[in-house]
C-alpha cells in the first residue's frame, strides 16, 4: 500500500477510540479488509448523535478513507461493503439529528434563493465566538480555537469540491471560481490550507495533517462530518452548495475579528495572513456563492431549492453548537478540548517566541 512519507500531505495516523464501535472499527482497519459484524452499528448510542463521541469518530474514520486515508490502512477499505453499511447506519442517525435541529424551513421559489439565503444568515442568532476571540480571548484560548479548526482548515475546500462533477452550468462555473481561490489558484504557498499551516506554526501548534484529532470533541468532528455527509452524496448536492454559501456569507467579519485577535495578542502579519486573506476573498465569494452558484443551481434544478436552504441552515446550526461549546467551557474556566488518557494536548509554546 504505497502512501506518502511526507506527513504534511499524506494520511494521518489513526486516532484513539472513543467507544465500542469506533474501537472495533479501528481494530479492523489495522488489518486487511474484511467483513465487519453486521450488528456493529447497533452498538452506537442513538441518544445524541450530534455530540456522541463514538458515533462522530466512527463517521470521521469512515469519511477520511475518501480523503487521504489513514496511515497504515489499506486503500481497499474505502469501498468495503460492510464498512459502507456501518457508515450508512451512522449517517442516518446523524442526518436525522441535523434535520431535527434545523427544523422546518419555508418554501422558496427558485428565483428567491439568494434573498432566502441572506435571510437565513441574518436570522442566525448564535453566540459570537469571533467577538469573544477579538476582545477577550487569551493566547491559550485562541490556540484551542485553532486546534479545533485545524481539522477543517488543513484540508479546506476539499469537502465542498466533491460536488463539482455532480454539477453543470452556472453553478459549476461559480463553484470553480470560488474553489480556485481556496486552492491558491494553483500556487502551493497561497493555498488556504498552507496559510493556515503557517498560522498553526506561529501559534506553536503541531502543523501536521490530523495531528489534533484526539483532543477535539465530537461537536468539532460533527462540523466536519456534516460537510462530508453533504459532499459525498449526490442526493445532497444542493445542501453542500447551501453549506458553502453559508460559510462564504458569514466569513469576512469573523475572519477580520480573528486576525484582530492575533494582532491584539502580539502576532505579526505572517500569523494573521490566513485570516486577512479570507476577509478580502470571501467578501467577493459571498455574492458568487449566493447568486451565481446557489441561484444558478436553483434555476437549473428547481427541485433542489429546499436542499440549498437546508444546507445553509444546517451549517449555521451545527456551528452554533460548536461556538457554544467553546464559550461555555471558557466561561466555566475549563478547556474546550478533550484530554483522553494518553492523548497529546497542543504543544506548549514560548509566548514571546510565538508572537515574534
Amino acid at each position: 500500500m504505497p502512501q506518502s512519507t511526507d506527513r504534511r500531505y499524506g494520511p494521518a495516523p489513526l486516532p484513539q477510540p472513543r467507544g465500542p464501535v469506533s474501537g472495533a472499527l479501528l481494530t479492523a482497519l489495522r488489518q486487511a479488509p474484511h467483513d465487519l459484524p453486521a450488528d456493529l452499528g447497533d452498538r452506537l448510542d442513538p441518544e445524541d448523535p450530534l455530540t456522541g463521541e463514538d458515533l462522530q469518530l466512527t463517521l470521521f474514520l469512515c469519511y477520511e478513507l475518501h480523503y487521504r486515508g489513514w496511515e497504515g490502512v489499506g486503500d481497499d477499505w474505502e469501498w468495503q461493503p460492510s464498512l459502507l453499511a456501518l457508515r450508512a447506519y451512522a449517517e442516518g442517525l446523524f442526518e436525522a439529528a441535523v434535520r431535527a435541529l434545523v427544523g422546518p424551513l419555508p418554501a422558496v421559489l427558485p428565483g428567491g434563493v439568494p434573498a432566502a439565503l441572506a435571510g437565513v444568515v441574518a436570522a442566525d442568532d448564535g453566540p459570537s465566538l469571533a467577538g469573544y476571540l477579538q476582545r477577550r480571548a487569551t493566547l491559550a484560548q485562541f490556540r484551542e480555537f485553532a486546534t479545533h479548526r485545524s481539522v477543517y482548515h488543513l484540508r479546506e475546500a476539499d469537502p465542498h469540491t466533491w460536488v463539482l462533477p455532480r454539477l453543470g452550468g452556472p453553478a459549476k462555473a461559480a463553484l470553480v471560481e470560488i474553489q480556485s481561490d481556496e486552492y491558491g489558484n494553483g500556487r502551493l504557498e497561497r493555498m488556504h490550507a498552507e496559510l493556515f499551516r503557517t498560522t498553526l506554526g506561529r501559534l506553536g501548534l503541531d502543523t501536521l495533517y490530523g495531528a489534533h484529532l484526539d483532543v477535539v470533541p465530537a461537536i468539532t468532528l460533527a462540523t466536519n462530518n456534516l460537510m462530508s455527509l453533504f459532499g459525498l452524496h449526490r442526493r445532497l448536492r444542493g445542501a453542500v452548495l447551501g453549506h458553502l454559501a453559508a460559510y462564504e456569507m458569514t466569513s469576512s467579519l469573523p475572519n477580520r475579528r480573528y486576525g484582530n485577535a492575533l494582532r491584539r495578542l502580539g502576532f505579526d502579519e505572517v500569523a494573521t495572513r490566513f485570516y486577512d486573506e479570507h476577509v478580502e476573498a470571501d467578501a467577493v465569494h459571498e455574492q458568487i456563492a449566493a447568486v451565481d452558484m446557489c441561484g444558478g443551481l436553483a434555476r437549473v434544478e428547481p427541485a433542489l431549492t429546499g436542499d440549498v436552504l437546508f444546507g445553509a441552515a444546517a451549517a449555521l446550526a451545527v456551528d452554533r453548537l460548536f461556538a457554544a461549546h467553546l464559550l461555555d467551557a471558557w466561561s466555566a474556566g475549563r478547556t474546550s478540548l478533550r484530554t483522553p488518557s494518553g492523548a497529546g494536548a497542543p504543544a506548549t509554546v514560548d509566548l514571546s517566541a510565538a508572537a515574534a
